[in-house]
């Protein structure tokens, strides 16, 4: 799930400033499949250089810089949210860091779905009326309850629409039958399960995205965000 633009408008643009190969390029799969666009840069001097982005992840122990001093340098000509990962774990470390300009500060090592939560808080913060999420082709405006499917809006009944951002909110993660439920209807309800079952069929068949809601047997429901971006990049 990330914060997104306008829809048909690009994806959140990520800059990896790391110089190890072997956390660069997972980073580079994981965010890539989940509809970032990611550039990847292994020194301070290519970070400075390279395109604009809307979010850097920024090393500091580079090979020709330190990284504070690359944040301090962006920071001149640049608007970008930046988040430090870093295997400094001090408190030292973070209050300069923070001082020096970054707008997070995360320790080595750490999961992708904590990496994606700091990227959509800091985008919240810096940029606070982008108003939903892009997965690949698919995009979601909570507030104005409306989904589009490669530009195109996607007409969806108000409790199609309520699964969706319910799946949407935790994108990969395992929702279950009993949570959709409760959410989309009532803590109360007593009616038969079969009718969400109902409405994922409907909504699966208007969103049109092979594999994008995977069932889960005896426990619920998931997105997979691999499906809408490998859906964007088919044929």
């Amino acid at each position: 799930m990330t914060p997104f633009p306008a829809p048909g408008q690009p994806p959140v643009r990520v800059l990896v400033v790391e110089d190890d190969e072997g956390i660069a390029w997972p980073l580079r799969r994981g965010l890539t499949k989940s509809g970032y666009q990611v550039e990847t840069v292994a020194t301070g001097a290519a970070a400075l250089k390279a395109a604009p982005a809307d979010v850097v992840l920024l090393d500091l122990g580079l090979p020709d810089m330190d990284g504070l001093e690359v944040c301090r340098r962006l920071r001149e000509h640049s608007d970008a949210a930046v988040i430090v990962v870093t295997a400094r774990d001090g408190e030292v470390d973070r209050v300069v860091a923070l001082d020096d300009g970054a707008d997070d500060y995360l320790v080595k090592p750490f999961g992708l779905e904590e990496l994606q939560a700091r990227i959509r808080a800091v985008l919240r913060r810096v940029r606070p009326s982008v108003p939903g999420h892009l997965i690949g082709v698919l995009s979601v405006d909570p507030r104005a309850r409306q989904a589009w499917v490669r530009g195109s809006e996607i007409a969806l009944t108000p409790k199609e629409f309520d699964i969706l951002e319910c799946l949407i909110a935790e994108p990969g993660r395992a929702v279950s039958r009993h949570t959709l439920i409760t959410r989309v209807w009532d803590e109360n309800w007593y009616g038969p399960t079969r009718v969400l079952d109902v409405h994922i069929a409907a909504l699966r068949r208007k969103l049109a995205i092979d594999g994008l809601i995977e069932t889960l047997y005896g426990h619920g429901f998931r997105l997979v965000p691999a499906a809408a971006v490998e859906a964007g990049t088919a044929g």
